[in-house]
């Protein structure tokens, strides 16, 4: 394995420039599914170069699982730097998964009682709640989702308001936004340095939702000030915590942005710009990130099998 195995625990930091590059050259849905792919192709590399150093780390406890032969001098000749990090790999694995369960256990919790708070309610795409405070959200299903929205909300927006509310919150089902933004948030806690990815991706999830919003309603202006209005009179409100699928991000970039002339849904940037020297960056970590921890995975099956006794 050598020191490839370490790769992948360090290589996120080659993304971190195109996170930043990607919210304001790219276009929402093409930095949205970048910065996804990035981040969990980049997360299982980590996780799975964790688990062999952890594999190296066990032959070091009494009792381990592994074969009697792992302990010649030739075998742990093949595998350095087996007893510092391989031992240090042991609860950072263990971290990682609990931190992962932990994320996966929320989001089912946070989906469950959004089917309970809509109990009783007719089944249409639009469930409106009586509640003075006001808070709008889109909450996934396998059968499409439903947009959940609040009669303070509805109270406080005008009609072509509402149009471009209920737009934006269809457009987070539709393209199954909860998705990106539960990777990006499985990648940040199986590896800290893909965290940037994870902040970027709720931006850029959000710019995607807007942009499809001014589409369907046809004129950007109305989204905008929906955006904003919505923001203004949400603030102080309980936020609640079936509303977890999406954050409403930085709503003064959202609003400029809106008001900008509509993104270039070009997907290839030049290569000799900053938006495209990052990308090609981050592209090329994640590849080598990938074959790093394939030659360790690799390497480490060999090494057991022929430590291995027939």
């Amino acid at each position: 394995m050598g020191v490839f195995v370490f790769l992948p625990l360090v290589l996120p930091l080659t993304a971190w420039p195109v996170a930043r590059l990607a919210e304001h050259h790219l276009h929402p849905r093409t930095a949205t599914r970048v910065l996804t792919s990035v981040a969990g192709v980049m997360a299982l590399c980590s996780t799975l170069c964790l688990a062999l150093l952890m594999v190296v780390g066990t032959a070091q406890l009494p009792g381990n699982p592994l074969p009697d032969a792992w302990s010649d001098p030739e075998v742990r000749a093949a595998v350095p730097y087996y007893e510092v990090a391989g031992k240090a790999a042991i609860p950072a694995l263990l971290a990682v998964c609990a931190a992962c369960a932990r994320t996966l256990w929320r989001h089912a919790r946070v989906r469950l009682r959004g089917r309970r708070a809509l109990e009783g309610l007719p089944g249409t795409s639009v469930a409106v709640l009586p509640d003075d405070a006001p808070y709008a959200y889109a909450l996934p299903a396998r059968d499409g989702g439903r947009v959940v929205v609040t009669t303070g909300m509805l109270n406080r927006l005008a009609a072509p308001e509402r149009r471009a509310l209920f737009a934006h919150e269809r457009a987070h089902l539709t393209a199954r936004h909860h998705r990106h933004l539960l990777v990006t948030q499985l990648a940040a806690r199986a590896n800290p340095f893909l965290r940037p990815l994870r902040t970027s991706v709720a931006f850029t999830a959000e710019r995607w939702a807007d942009e499809a919003a001014a589409r369907a309603v046809r004129d950007r202006r109305v989204v905008a000030r929906a955006i904003g209005r919505a923001a203004l009179v949400s603030r102080g409100a309980p936020a609640p915590a079936l509303a977890g699928f999406a954050t409403p991000g930085p709503v003064p970039r959202r609003v400029a942005a809106l008001l900008a002339p509509a993104p270039a849904a070009r997907t290839r940037p030049s290569l000799f710009t900053a938006v495209g020297l990052a990308l090609w960056c981050a592209a090329f970590g994640t590849v080598v990130s990938a074959m790093s921890s394939a030659n360790s995975a690799v390497t480490m099956v060999l090494i057991l099998r022929a430590a291995t006794p027939l």
